[in-house]
C-alpha cells in the first residue's frame, strides 16, 4: 500500500510539471480527469489531498500563464468532475470558484469583439511621409512633461487667493486664461485615473534627460535557478497560517505544494514567481533586492550605499565637533 502511494505521489508531481508546458498541457489535465474517475473514490486520505492539489494547480497555471480557451475548457471540465467527487465543503467551496472563474474566463473570449468589427485605427501623416500609417503613442517623457506642467499650473492656480481669481475674470485675456486653467485642472482630475504606469514614465523621462537612477534590471540569473525550492508540509503550513496565500495568485498553500522561497523568507509558486524576476529584481512583498546581472547598476547601489552611510556618519558626529572629516 505504501509503495502503491509514493508512485500515485510520483506519478502526480510528473503531471504538475507537465502542466507548465503548453504542448504537454492539456494531456496532463485529461490524465488527472482520469486519475479522479479511477483513484479517488478509493484513494486514501493523502492521495486524496495530492490529487485535489494538483487540481488546484491547474487552477493556478491557468490564471497566472495561459489564456487559450481551449486550455481553460478543459480546466473547466476538470474542476466540474473533481467538484462533484470531492468530500470536504472546503475544498468543493474553492472548486466552484475556480468553475466560476473558467466559465467567467470563457464568456469573455466568446464575446470578445472581432478584430474587423473594431473601431478603425487613427491615421497620423507625418510630414514628409508619402504613405499613412498608425498615429504613434507619445514619447514616455513628453507624457511626463505634460503632467508635470498640469500639476503645476494645478499648484498655481489653487495659491491664488479667491479675490485675485475674480478680478482676473474681470479683465479680458487674463479672464480668459484664468477661465481655462480650471478647466485644465478638472481635466487632469478626471484623467488622472487613466495614467498608467506613472512611475515608469516619470522615471523614464528622467531618465532620458540625464537624471534620477536607472529601472532596477532582472534578478540575476544564477540567483534566480539556486533559489530553494521546498515541499509545504503541515509543520509549515501550522506556522505559516492555513490562509496563508501565495502573493501573486492568491491561491491558499496546500500541503505538498512546492514554494520557492526568496531570501527574505516569503513563498510563491515557482511558476508565479518566474515571470516577476524576469523584470524584477526584488520580492513582490517586501521588495528585497536580489544580485542582478547589471555590473553598472550594482556598481550604482555600492555608491549609494557608501553615501548613505557617510550622510549617517556625518549627522551622528557631535555639534562641538568631537568627530572631523578630514
Amino acid at each position: 500500500m505504501a509503495l502503491e502511494e509514493a508512485l500515485m505521489e510520483k506519478e502526480l508531481e510528473a503531471l504538475q510539471r507537465k502542466l507548465a508546458k503548453k504542448h504537454s498541457f492539456e494531456e496532463a489535465v485529461s490524465s488527472i480527469s482520469a486519475l479522479l474517475r479511477e483513484r479517488y473514490a478509493s484513494a486514501s486520505p493523502s492521495i486524496r489531498k495530492s490529487i485535489y492539489s494538483t487540481v488546484c494547480r491547474v487552477a493556478t497555471i491557468l490564471q497566472t500563464r495561459y489564456t487559450a480557451s481551449g486550455f481553460w475548457l478543459a480546466g473547466l471540465r476538470l474542476f466540474e468532475e473533481a467538484e462533484s467527487l470531492v468530500t470536504e465543503s472546503s475544498q468543493k467551496e474553492h472548486l466552484k470558484k475556480c468553475i466560476a472563474r473558467a466559465r467567467e474566463h470563457l464568456h469573455d473570449v466568446e464575446n470578445e469583439v472581432p478584430a474587423s468589427n473594431r473601431p478603425t485605427d487613427s491615421r497620423f501623416l507625418f510630414e514628409g511621409h508619402l504613405t499613412v500609417e498608425p498615429e504613434p503613442p507619445p514619447p514616455s517623457w513628453l507624457v511626463a512633461q505634460n503632467l508635470l506642467r498640469n500639476l503645476a499650473v494645478a499648484e498655481d492656480w489653487t495659491s491664488i487667493p479667491e479675490s485675485s481669481q475674480s478680478q482676473d475674470n474681470n479683465s479680458g485675456t487674463e479672464g480668459a486664461m484664468a477661465d481655462q486653467i480650471p478647466q485644465a485642472i478638472q481635466e487632469l482630475l478626471s484623467n488622472v485615473t487613466d495614467v498608467l504606469d506613472l512611475e515608469n514614465v516619470i522615471e523614464a523621462s528622467l531618465q532620458e534627460i540625464g537624471a534620477g537612477p536607472h529601472r532596477p534590471p532582472p534578478a540575476s540569473k544564477e540567483v534566480v535557478a539556486n533559489l530553494p525550492i521546498i515541499s509545504v508540509t503541515e509543520e509549515i503550513l501550522a506556522r505559516l497560517g492555513r490562509e496563508t496565500q501565495c502573493a501573486v495568485c492568491r491561491e491558499n498553500l496546500v500541503i505538498n505544494d512546492k514554494m520557492q522561497e526568496l531570501p527574505c523568507k516569503h513563498l510563491f509558486h515557482p511558476p508565479c514567481l518566474k515571470p516577476w524576476l524576469d523584470e524584477h529584481n526584488s520580492c513582490p512583498v517586501c521588495r528585497y533586492e536580489l544580485r542582478t546581472d547589471d555590473h553598472e547598476y550594482e556598481s550604482w547601489k555600492e555608491r549609494e550605499r557608501e553615501a548613505e552611510e557617510e550622510r549617517k556618519g556625518a549627522a551622528n558626529a557631535l555639534r562641538g565637533g568631537e568627530f572631523m572629516y578630514v
